[in-house]
């Protein structure tokens, strides 16, 4: 209630306030330079201290604007703009002193009393910030054990922390009780900030987690290296706390540091890989101002494609895809953060030939990435000519009217199961692979390739997805083998790679994106969840259900006779070309595209051709 008696009469007090301070310098500076004799002796002098001067700094300092500001919430501008005023309204009163009330007032008693203006307006809007802060902060005793309060301790002690305590300070309707920080700095142990102390280092987490019953571990250091985060957020994990972190350095450049910052830490934030350092102006070369086309554009590697390249300023961004809600997503998505991006949605299948010919004819794409295809490994088995007729024919068709229609760059996104495939999904992609290698040695305007990695995290039937809802489900969290191995990367991770690889196309060659470590699944839904708020094996039953058909127990990024050569990205590889008779691969396309179109074809007979073509390929014909 007295807050809200405050906020009403605020401005009044502060213009009083004012008035009062300007009277009282002048009336004491004159006192003591004048041995305290009175200055107010005469009606001329009393109407100039207690009318002329007030009135003359009081249009200053609404002219200014500080009778506008919040003081409650004042900032550095804020004071700043208190000094300026004083200083012009200063200024102001000598040049009358002495151009127009012919030095009535000694400039030494003018300078002293400004100085005590400065100094008593400032403390007067100070006030108002000091007793908002401590009518915020007055809180009950013992207020750790409020009912629904959450114990946080923090790991960092540098300014994001500060920041971090700060908003937590200001939002007390959170709930939120620091007890503590801890830092792996020598010299920050022991010591205080705004008020919480140091209470350890990293190493001291479950110890501390126990003893101060902690409901939330906040990590609180942006900057800090990958690898470092990680291996921070290993110990973390390791205690009953929830965890909850700040973004990456880069995103806290954009969006600032606050409260709605933090977020759950997420399976990518354990993974600790390299940065990724992209040269921006090759990407532009073949990008910006060039019209590109995207098929798959509304899956999750093909809207990433889409988000990032419309941010170099292409030409034409064209979204090619056959499921339209997806496409409907990104377009409105694009369209909200690039009004003025030219963009184009098409919803298309790329087995249609004719169709895809009609939009290269019309369009005219000069930079194509092909991300449109079927990734199910399980569902592909069961109906191995859909995998055929949408990903070898379709990759087909799509390569065919860009060299036909003269696009300049064809970039194919591939899959680590290409290589020696057990499965005919990645029978497929390799045999994709075949066709851009192909292709690229009968053209001289269009440069084939293509870029080949492994899992990406959270996209489209990915593992982690469904153990999230599976967690979420109360468990099991079921996978195919306890020793099971996957390489993976974040999908903006993967889509700068792809973009910076695209960059060094010379023709015909397989980029191969450096993964990292490959990542035991096991290990990946013990951490899940843990991260969940659960105890594995106690919580949450983990179930083995055996190997699927088709499924690997670890994948390969390279065959054995490709080799590597280096990329000016050490992220990126480039696998030789492996030789295979390109004109006999011509002769049996023809062929396989007969027997998936014949509705009498058994998946086994497709299989068996495939594997007559893809000589690495071993399929399952049970």
């Amino acid at each position: 209630m007295m807050l809200l008696k405050y906020r009403k009469y605020k401005k009044v007090l502060i213009y009083t306030a004012d008035v009062l301070i300007i009277f009282l310098a002048f009336v004491f500076s004159n006192l003591l330079l004048r041995e305290w004799s009175v200055p107010l002796a005469d009606k001329g002098t009393f109407l100039l201290y207690v009318v002329v001067i007030p009135l003359m700094y009081v249009l200053v300092f609404h002219t200014i604007g500080l009778y506008q500001s919040l003081w409650t919430v004042a900032g550095y501008y804020d004071y700043k703009n208190v000094v300026l005023a004083n200083v012009l309204a200063g200024v102001i009163l000598l040049v009358l002193n002495f151009a127009v009330m012919k030095g009535t007032l000694s400039f030494a008693a003018i300078v002293m009393a400004s100085m005590m203006i400065l100094l008593g307006t400032l403390a007067v809007r100070m006030y108002f910030r000091i007793y908002r802060r401590l009518l915020l902060e007055k809180m009950p005793k013992h207020r750790e054990e409020l009912p629904g309060i959450k114990k946080v301790l923090i790991i960092g002690a540098g300014q994001a922390a500060a920041m971090i305590l700060k908003e937590i300070r200001h939002h007390q309707e959170l709930m939120m009780h620091v007890v503590g920080l801890v830092d792996d700095s020598d010299y920050k142990q022991g010591s205080r900030i705004a008020g919480f102390k140091v209470l350890g280092r990293t190493k001291d987490l479950p110890k501390l987690v126990e003893e101060f019953e902690v409901d939330e571990i906040l990590f609180a250091i942006p900057s800090l290296p990958h690898e470092e985060r990680r291996h921070v957020l290993e110990v973390a994990k390791t205690t009953k706390a929830k965890l909850k972190t700040l973004p990456g350095i880069y995103e806290m450049v954009d969006k600032g540091i606050n409260l709605s910052s933090i977020r759950d830490v997420e399976i990518s934030d354990l993974l600790g890989r390299k940065e990724i350092k992209l040269n921006n102006d090759k990407i532009a070369e073949y990008i910006s101002g060039k019209t590109v086309l995207v098929t798959g554009g509304g899956g999750s590697i093909g809207s990433e494609l889409c988000r990032q390249i419309a941010s170099l300023s292409p030409k034409k961004l064209i979204i090619l895809d056959i499921y339209e809600n997806n496409a409907y997503e990104i377009e409105n998505e694009l369209k909200r953060k690039y009004p003025d991006l030219n963009l184009l949605t098409l919803i298309a299948s790329v087995r249609d030939q004719k169709k895809i010919d009609r939009i290269f004819k019309k369009e005219k794409p000069e930079t194509v990435f092909h991300a449109a295809a079927h990734k199910h490994v399980p569902l592909m088995e069961t109906s191995p000519e859909e995998a055929i007729k949408n990903n070898v024919f379709g990759t087909l068709h799509v390569a065919l009217a860009a060299r036909n229609f003269g696009a300049e760059r064809f970039i194919l996104i591939s899959t680590d199961k290409a290589v020696n495939p057990t499965n005919i999904m990645g029978a497929s992609k390799r045999l994709c692979e075949m066709i851009v290698q192909t292709l690229d040695a009968d053209s001289e305007e269009t440069d084939f390739v293509a870029v080949r990695f492994g899992n990406v995290l959270g996209s489209n039937g990915s593992v982690i997805p469904l153990f999230k809802e599976q967690i979420k489900n109360g468990g099991p969290v079921t996978l195919t083998h306890k020793e099971i191995v996957r390489y993976f990367m974040t999908i903006p991770e993967a889509v700068q790679l792809v973009l910076q690889a695209g960059s060094y196309a010379q023709g015909g060659e397989i980029f191969v994106l450096d993964m990292g470590d490959p990542v035991k699944i096991y290990d990946l839904a013990e951490n899940l969840i843990r991260l969940s708020g659960y105890e594995p094996h106690t919580d949450i039953e983990i179930k083995i259900t055996g190997l699927r058909p088709g499924e690997k127990l670890y994948e390969e990024l390279l065959m054995a006779e490709e080799g590597l050569e280096k990329t000016p990205n050490d992220l990126i590889y480039i696998g030789r070309p492996n030789g295979f008779d390109k004109e006999s691969l011509k002769e049996t396309l023809m062929m396989l595209k007969e027997k998936v179109q014949d509705e009498e074809v058994s998946s086994k007979m497709v299989k068996e051709l495939v594997g007559s073509i893809v000589k690495t390929y071993t399929p399952d014909l049970r």
